[in-house]
């Protein structure tokens, strides 16, 4: 496994991320094609990406950050494949760096319109991000149709 960083992704890589999203977000949250995945990355500023890619160069993790609204964003997605083996904890540190700060959104519940795509349980990543010193700001929620989320920070 090895890390890549980079400000702009190509059109292999996207597709890459894509099916990693689809296959490890809940299904509510799934992109349905390519150009729905551009669109959302286009509306994001100051992008910079990690991905952490296998021997045969596939995407196996992503990491990225942006600005929205004068504050550091990041989303992070680890195939299930490699959750619990310390690489997401990796992704964060590499992010971690170079940054001050960083905000997330994080399902923080466990239930059954969470399922993923393969119709496995989606977990909330919420204990991870405690583990790796992400304060949790339950007066800060994003409530939409397709996500029940809580807000996340780090600071150095």
């Amino acid at each position: 496994m090895k890390f890549i960083k980079t400000n702009i992704l190509n059109d292999i890589q996207k597709t890459q991320i894509i099916d990693l999203w689809n296959n490890e977000y809940p299904k509510r949250l799934r992109h349905e094609s390519f150009e729905s995945f551009e669109s959302y990355l286009k509306n994001l500023k100051e992008q910079n990406h990690i991905l952490l890619i296998d021997n045969e160069n596939y995407v196996k993790g992503w990491y990225f950050d942006f600005i929205r609204e004068n504050e550091k964003w990041f989303a992070m997605i680890l195939c299930s494949e490699l959750q619990g083996k310390g690489f997401g904890t990796k992704l964060l540190n590499e992010a971690k760096r170079k940054e001050n700060e960083l905000n997330g959104w994080v399902i923080d519940h466990n239930n059954n319109n969470n399922n993923k795509q393969n119709g496995e349980f989606y977990q909330s990543p919420i204990k991870f991000y405690e583990k790796n010193e992400f304060k949790i700001i339950n007066r800060i929620r994003l409530e939409l149709d397709m996500i029940s989320a809580v807000k996340i920070k780090w600071r150095k």
